[in-house]
């Protein structure tokens, strides 16, 4: 989630540089969750129910792996991008398989990083839009839309209350060239209100 070089920094980068342990505490937080048994891929169960067998998957900000480890033995072709390269460490290490890729999701190019194949879901979870600086939300949906194969389609999760209205996020969407396909409020699809204080977007290239 991190922004290397001269970019402009986002909001994991601001709390990295005011706590360098933090993506370290991150990593042992969900480390121990699963130690305990606790459910933290409900998020990659639903992209496998929409899924195809053998799909390509990109999971984006994809933090330490979780979701793209699961999807992965699920039988498909993963690749997960963050721009923290302590959490892709601890991807590499936890969950072998899946293509592990340091990179700004604003900078995101897989071509030039040797993968050259569109995408048929990207899975972007744990509110990671809400870490992006505002100037670069528009500029990583539409690198989404770039990545996607012709009838693929991303899912994008966030909470309310994180400096991201839903109206502008679904603004910014569209703006991108993405299609609002379904609208959710939980990741076990329980339907999107004005009243929701979570957002699950499932949208598409027109």
């Amino acid at each position: 989630m991190s922004t290397p070089g001269n970019q402009v920094p986002s909001q994991w980068d601001e709390i990295i540089a005011a706590d360098p342990t933090h993506s370290t505490r991150y990593i042992e937080r969900f480390r121990a969750m699963q130690a305990q048994g606790q459910d933290i891929v409900g998020e990659a169960r639903l992209i496998d129910a929409m899924a195809g067998r053998g799909s390509r998957i990109l999971d984006a900000g994809c933090g330490p792996g979780r979701h793209g480890g699961y999807l992965h033995n699920a039988g498909h072709t993963v690749v997960g991008v963050d721009g923290d390269p302590v959490l892709i460490e601890a991807a590499k290490a936890d969950y072998p398989g899946p293509t592990w890729l340091v990179s700004d999701l604003s900078q995101l190019d897989l071509p030039a990083q040797g993968v050259p194949e569109k995408f048929d879901l990207i899975l972007c979870a744990g509110n990671v839009v809400t870490f992006l600086h505002p100037s670069t939300r528009q500029i990583v949906l539409k690198k989404f839309a770039e990545h996607l194969a012709p009838q693929g389609r991303a899912v994008i999760g966030f909470g309310a209350g994180r400096d991201y209205e839903f109206s502008d996020f679904r603004s910014d969407a569209a703006a991108a060239g993405l299609r609002e396909d379904v609208l959710l409020s939980t990741w076990d699809l329980r339907p999107f209100t004005p009243t929701s204080d979570f957002l699950v977007a499932v949208l598409s290239r027109p």
